[in-house]
């Protein structure tokens, strides 16, 4: 029989009412449903943030600089190729490939960038570009989404990350990112993207100043694009870092996020997103047991092993993870580890 879905009046009362034993019962179960043979996956990647400048200025952020900072920096090819060989050397598949939203870069820069280095390393999937790049780039450039995206993808871009979703409601997207595009522009451009047959994963960071309400509200507009496209690849889920950020500054008392917290909503989006299979936990955030812990409450896949990571770093967070950590994890709790590309395609087996 297939499941009834859950409406928005029954998430809200599921987050806010019941027990967490009783959603991490029913998010295993949904899990069990998606992934019977009990396989949880990862994969060995690594961030390359190409630039540090941006212009946005979101207050949750304490990676951006300005031009004239000290600190700033566009990557030399020399500099991503010598990141990509270390990737190679480690078995690697994949590089995130993010930027800040810099100013006065136009679509051909990015061209150059992917074809460089889809070129010179065909192994490498670019799992790149966020929605908010993306809007940028069409806009300095004098483009459409659909044009921006499909260059790229002609030059190598294989799949587009879920970043700068934050929380899809304009009120919250108001304050805490004023500069960054709207949720219906969020949305559009994975909308095309999907129509183009460049997929895409959806992110959710909370605990700023949304309600219980408005996580809803983020859910359903995701799960409503996947209804329409079958575009999303994942769904990931993080709480905001608040150390060095403006918005921490702005408001001091912010409530800190709890694990239980975490699990109850991983928990719940587990359930919610009926129309996403695979869930990652957010243990670079969360830290390696309660990460291990998510795959308790409805997470598949471990994420990545993050070779590098610089902009939750900036916030404060410093967890790191390496292949054999990420098997011991899985293993301990009964399930079957495998080691998956971009596209969840599994690799390499960590089980009899």
């Amino acid at each position: 029989m297939k499941n009834k879905r859950l409406t928005n009046k029954e998430a809200l009362d599921l987050i806010q009412n019941a027990s967490l034993q009783k959603l991490g019962e029913l998010a295993s179960k949904r899990k069990l449903e998606l992934h019977p043979k009990k396989i949880t996956t990862f994969v060995v990647d690594r961030n390359i943030n190409y630039t540090n400048i941006c212009w946005v200025d979101c207050k949750f952020c304490a990676f951006y600089r300005k031009e004239k900072d000290a600190d700033a920096y566009v990557l030399t090819y020399d500099e991503i190729d010598k990141k990509i060989d270390e990737l190679l050397e480690i078995g690697g598949t994949q590089i995130l490939f993010q930027g800040g939203v810099h100013p006065k870069l136009k679509i051909d820069f990015y061209e150059d960038l992917v074809e460089h280095i889809a070129k010179k390393y065909p192994t490498i999937t670019i799992h790149g570009f966020s929605a908010i790049e993306i809007d940028f780039i069409a806009k300095i450039s004098k483009i459409s989404y659909k044009e921006v995206i499909q260059r790229l993808k002609d030059k190598g871009l294989a799949s587009i990350p879920g970043a700068g979703a934050e929380i899809l409601n304009d009120k919250v997207r108001d304050i805490i990112a004023p500069k960054k595009l709207d949720t219906k522009d969020w949305l559009e451009v994975h909308r095309v993207a999907h129509s183009i047959g460049v997929k895409s994963t959806a992110t959710m960071m909370y605990g700023t100043i949304e309600t219980d309400e408005q996580i809803i509200e983020h859910w359903d507009a995701i799960r409503k694009l996947q209804d329409e496209t079958g575009g999303f690849r994942a769904y990931i889920m993080w709480s905001f870092q608040s150390a060095h950020t403006q918005l921490a500054r702005e408001i001091p008392n912010m409530k800190e996020q709890s694990p239980n917290r975490y699990l109850r909503l991983l928990a719940v989006a587990r359930l919610y997103l009926d129309n996403f299979k695979n869930i990652q936990s957010s243990w670079v955030t969360q830290g390696s047991y309660i990460g291990q812990m998510a795959l308790k409450f409805g997470a598949n896949d471990l994420g990545s092993t993050m070779m590098e990571e610089n902009v939750v770093s900036a916030a404060g967070v410093t967890n790191t993870m390496n292949q054999n950590e990420m098997i011991k994890l899985i293993s301990d709790i009964g399930e079957k580890p495998a080691k998956r590309d971009t596209a969840y395609t599994i690799l390499e087996k960590f089980y009899e």
